[in-house]
């Protein structure tokens, strides 16, 4: 056998069954992200994010994530937290000032395609004296996508469950984690039609805390461009700021917390102001 070929073996081998994690420092950061093929936390030392107070019209839910994830980080009972709806409304903004503003806790972001490794991850986390809250952005499954029962599998079930140092935070843009048509696809082509649904929608539900972000009024539009504007110290007079944030809004076809910052992001360069 060639070398070539036997390399290529010894490849498959190790992406079946990786080398073990290495004893992660902890301390070097307070934010990580999960990389596999080898798997390695690599540290964050500055998140991207807006402090919490800066996420407008969207009090109810940070106020319910807040007490949910303080509750976790003081030792005490908390739940698994999806957020949901619309885009560019602060969900995956919500997790990262949550987490700043308590201090104390470890954030792990892993990416949707290492699903499949969240097992091995929160072995790893096991038994560690720090608190974690895993976050994955932007979650869903579509057609022919399994990866979903491996985060059943440890959200809720085994018979170790998850670690108690552990909660895990997810943003999604639909509801169930599946596209509408797959489930109706289930309905319509399965044996057994409530039974493939209901299978596919238990995802969903080994999430405690559900949290729904909804499409933002002009007012509350406003309100977010105007917070971000003193954030930022840029100064314009506010009748200007109102009439130019509007003409954005209309250019881009919607409204939302993602718009607002891309307009003051616009409007600061236009005025030579360096954001810090």
């Amino acid at each position: 056998m060639s070398k070539k070929a036997l390399r290529r073996i010894a490849e498959a081998l190790e992406r079946i069954s990786p080398a073990p994690l290495q004893r992660s420092d902890f301390s070097a950061a307070e934010a990580f992200i999960w990389e596999t093929a080898p798997d390695a936390l690599r540290p964050v030392h500055r998140v991207s994010g807006v402090p919490l107070e800066r996420l407008v019209g969207i009090s109810r839910s940070r106020d319910t994530l807040l007490a949910n994830t303080s509750r976790f980080a003081r030792g005490l009972p908390a739940n698994n937290a999806l957020l949901w709806g619309a885009r560019g409304m602060g969900k995956s903004s919500l997790v990262k000032a949550v987490h700043a503003k308590l201090g104390g806790l470890k954030l792990v972001e892993i990416q949707r395609e290492d699903i499949p490794s969240i097992g091995r991850l929160m072995n790893h986390l096991r038994g560690r004296s720090e608190r974690f809250l895993l976050f994955c952005d932007d979650l869903s499954f579509d057609h022919d996508d399994s990866h979903y029962k491996s985060l059943k599998a440890i959200l809720d079930g085994g018979i170790e469950g998850r670690p108690e140092n552990v909660i895990f935070y997810a943003t999604s843009n639909r509801r169930h984690l599946m596209p509408r048509d797959m489930m109706d696809n289930e309905r319509q082509n399965g044996i057994n039609p409530s039974e493939a649904v209901e299978e596919k929608v238990s995802l969903s539900d080994r999430f405690g805390l559900w949290l729904g972000f909804h499409p933002c009024t002009q007012e509350q539009y406003l309100e977010m461009v105007s917070g971000y504007c003193t954030m930022l110290e840029l100064r314009i007079e506010a009748e200007q700021l109102k009439a130019e944030a509007i003409e954005w809004q209309q250019t881009r076809g919607g409204r939302s917390g993602r718009v607002a910052w891309q307009f003051v992001m616009d409007l600061a360069g236009r005025m030579g102001v360096r954001p810090k």
